[in-house]
C-alpha cells in the first residue's frame, strides 16, 4: 500500500466523522436518545483514531538513530494498535454501558424534534458512505485478487484496513441507530433504543478485537508474502555466472510496512579470491532490490561454501496462492 493512498483515505473518513459527530451530538442533545449519544461517541473516537494513524505516519518518518539503527517504521502498527484499545474502550463499552443505562430506564422520543434523529442518520449513512468508498478504491489499488478478509489479516500497511473496518463498523452502527430509533418513534418504548445501542457497542468491541489481533501480529513481526519471498529468493538465485548457487536460508522481517529485512546465507562456488565473492554478493542485492521495487530492503548476505545442506524451511518454498 502506498502511504499517499493510506493518508487520502484517513483524511476523508476525518472529515466524514468530525461533521457526522457533531451532528449526531446536537440529534442527542434535543431527543436524549441513547442510540444518537452512543453514535456520537463513536464518531468523535473514529475521529481521534483518524488524528492517531495521522500522527503515527508523520513519526514514523523520522531518521534513524544510534538507539533504533532501523528507524521508526513499525511506529504505525504501534498507533494502529492503540486505535483498537480506544475502539474497544471509548466506542463499544460506552455504548455498551449508555445501552444497560437506557434498559433500566426507558423513556420515548417526545417533542417537536424527534424527526431529527432519522435526518441525521441518513444524512450520516450518505457520508460514511462517501469515506467507505474511498477507503474501498483506495485498497483496491494493492488488493489484487485477494478476499477482502484476506486483504485485512495480509496487508503490512495498517491504515487502509483500519479505515476500512472503522467505516464498515460506522456504517452497520447507523443501521443499527436507525432501527433502534425507527422502532422507539413506532413504538414509543425506549427499550428498543436501547436495542440498538447495544446493537452498537457489540459490533465496535467486535472490531476492536479484529484489529487488535491484526496489530498484534505485526507489532511482533511478521515475514514477508509469499509472493515477495519468491521474487527475493529467484532474483538471488538468477546469477548468470553461477557464482550464487542457491540460497541456503533465508528470513525477512518487516521493519515497517515499506521496508524489509533480508537476512539470507548464499550457496557460492569455490573462489580463490574474496573480491569475486563480494562482487558476487553486491550483484545478488541489486537484483533483490529491482525484483521488489515497491519495497525498500535493508539486506543482509552471508556466503557460505554450498555443501548441498540446511534444506530452507517450508514456507519460503510455497507457492503464493
Amino acid at each position: 500500500m502506498s502511504t499517499e493512498g493510506g493518508t487520502k483515505a484517513i483524511i476523508a473518513a476525518l472529515l466524514a466523522n468530525t461533521g457526522i459527530a457533531i451532528t449526531k451530538f446536537i440529534a442527542f442533545l434535543l431527543t436524549g436518545s441513547s442510540s444518537m449519544l452512543a453514535e456520537s461517541v463513536h464518531s468523535v473516537a473514529d475521529s481521534g483514531n483518524q488524528g492517531l494513524l495521522l500522527l503515527g505516519g508523520k513519526r514514523s518518518k523520522r531518521k534513524a538513530t544510534p538507539e533504533h539503527p532501523f528507524g521508526f517504521g513499525r511506529e504505525r502498527y504501534v498507533y494502529a494498535f492503540i486505535v483498537s484499545i480506544v475502539l474497544f474502550s471509548v466506542g463499544g463499552l460506552f455504548a455498551l454501558y449508555e445501552a444497560w443505562h437506557k434498559w433500566a430506564d426507558p423513556h420515548g422520543l417526545e417533542g417537536k424534534w424527534w424527526w431529527v434523529p432519522i435526518v441525521v442518520l441518513l444524512v450520516a449513512i450518505g457520508m460514511e458512505g462517501m469515506s467507505f468508498r474511498t477507503a474501498v478504491k483506495e485498497s483496491n489499488h494493492t488488493r489484487g485478487e485477494q478476499s477482502w478478509p484476506k486483504f485485512i489479516r495480509s496487508a503490512k500497511a495498517p491504515e487502509l484496513p483500519v479505515i476500512l473496518l472503522e467505516d464498515f463498523a460506522a456504517l452497520l452502527g447507523l443501521i443499527f441507530a436507525l432501527f433502534g430509533v425507527g422502532l422507539t418513534l413506532l413504538t414509543g418504548n425506549g427499550k428498543w433504543d436501547a436495542v440498538g445501542t447495544a446493537a452498537i457497542g457489540f459490533l465496535l468491541v467486535a472490531v476492536a478485537i479484529t484489529l487488535a489481533v491484526e496489530m498484534k501480529s505485526l507489532l511482533i513481526g511478521e515475514s514477508a508474502g509469499l509472493d515477495v519471498i519468491r521474487k527475493i529468493r529467484d532474483a538471488l538465485e538468477s546469477d548468470t555466472t553461477d557464482a550464487v548457487t542457491r540460497v541456503i536460508h533465508m528470513r525477512t522481517l518487516h521493519l515497517g510496512p515499506e521496508e524489509l529485512l533480508v537476512a539470507a546465507k548464499l550457496g557460492v562456488g569455490r573462489r580463490e579470491h574474496g573480491d569475486e565473492i563480494s562482487s558476487a554478493i553486491n550483484d545478488a542485492e541489486q537484483r533483490a532490490r529491482a525484483a521488489v521495487p515497491g519495497l525498500t530492503l535493508v539486506l543482509y548476505l552471508e556466503p557460505d561454501i554450498d555443501r548441498g545442506s540446511a534444506e530452507p524451511a517450508p514456507w519460503e518454498r510455497a507457492e503464493a496462492p
